[in-house]
């Protein structure tokens, strides 16, 4: 049975990635406007990334319209697993553990998050 090799995305097709699975489908120019509000980022390298990424079969592309539409062609959770995945293996040496412990003692979760946290770790305890 044939497995499917989730490609890992740069760190810049994760920022496309990002508005495409807000928007679900977006022109280059739609992407590159989202892009320049938070970096400076030049159109061209826009286009020639999101062309790299429709190679690697990251985007599915519309060529029915005079402007190429794109959508993403991964989900954002499957991307999400295997990203934490390889993270949790190689920077935490495979400990969850160590994950949740630096997450939480770098960053201030509210009183909801952890009341989130709470009860995920409650079902997960059930199980």
């Amino acid at each position: 049975m044939p497995t499917t090799k989730l490609i890992k995305p740069t760190e810049s097709e994760l920022e496309i990635l990002q508005v495409l699975w807000e928007r679900q489908t977006a022109s280059v120019r739609d992407v590159h406007e989202e892009l320049a509000k938070t970096k400076d980022v030049g159109y061209t390298t826009t286009l020639k990334l999101m062309q790299i990424m429709h190679e690697k079969g990251l985007v599915k592309r519309d060529e029915s319209f005079k402007t190429h539409i794109y959508q993403p062609a991964v989900s954002k959770e499957k991307t999400q697993r295997h990203l934490l995945g390889k993270m949790i293996d190689t920077l935490f040496g495979g400990s969850s553990t160590e994950l949740v412990m630096q997450a939480l003692g770098n960053h201030k979760a509210s009183l909801h998050e952890l009341e989130e946290i709470q009860e995920l770790l409650d079902n997960l305890k059930k199980q």
